[in-house]
């Protein structure tokens, strides 16, 4: 079992900058990837941004520029800096954790951002 801890989200202008983490505790494994999601209302679930135990990093598009994902091994965290925010990055962020192995998935409960224009 993998438990996750995030924190970071809250309400921000356009333009500004938030910092998400999320800790992970429990059966880590070795090989991992873990990485932020999200959904908007009425919306189904989007990859935001993962990265690798090894520091590979993938980007959704709307955010490719303006966010940086990294982590933190010996923490077991991976951290979300998301800068110029726009209105329509409105939305709950869960951070995921995959054992890759295995095939397991853990997803926190979400936090939530929102952008105000």
């Amino acid at each position: 079992q993998v438990q996750l801890v995030e924190s970071g989200g809250g309400l921000v202008q356009a333009g500004g900058s938030l910092r998400l983490s999320c800790a992970a505790s429990g059966s880590i494994g070795s090989f991992n990837v873990m990485g932020w999601y999200r959904q908007a209302p009425r919306k189904q679930r989007e990859l935001v941004a993962v990265i690798t135990s090894g520091g590979d990093t993938t980007y959704a598009d709307s955010v490719k520029g303006r966010s940086t994902i990294s982590r933190d091994n010996a923490k077991n965290t991976v951290y979300l800096q998301m800068n110029s925010l726009k209105p329509e990055d409105t939305a709950v962020y869960y951070c995921r954790f995959r054992l890759v192995v295995v095939g397991e998935d853990y997803w926190g409960q979400g936090t939530q951002v929102t952008v105000s224009s």
